[in-house]
């Protein structure tokens, strides 16, 4: 598995609307800030998932930017769930 520096992650809550309970912003290997990161409660309540910031395009939806690796998406979930449950649980 390979090493993602994961740094400066900021938690904002929200009031919990349909499972948003927050957003996340974090720096990548020192080289990317990525924010509007938004933190939800999973729908069967098992935990927490992370979505991704998109830009509606007409009738679409343009992605930002997401993992695209399995290993990117878990480490990002695990640094960002760890420093929500820090913060808040």
């Amino acid at each position: 598995m390979k090493n993602f520096s994961i740094t400066n992650i900021d938690i904002v809550p929200v009031k919990t609307t349909n499972g948003l309970v927050g957003f996340a912003s974090l720096e990548l290997n020192n080289s990317i800030y990525l924010g509007g990161i938004a933190i939800h409660e999973r729908l069967d309540g098992t935990g927490l998932r992370l979505t991704y910031p998109t830009k509606r395009a007409g009738r679409t939806e343009k992605n930002l930017y997401h993992p695209i690796t399995k290993e990117l998406s878990k480490a990002l979930e695990q640094a960002v769930f760890n420093e929500y449950n820090r913060l808040y649980m």
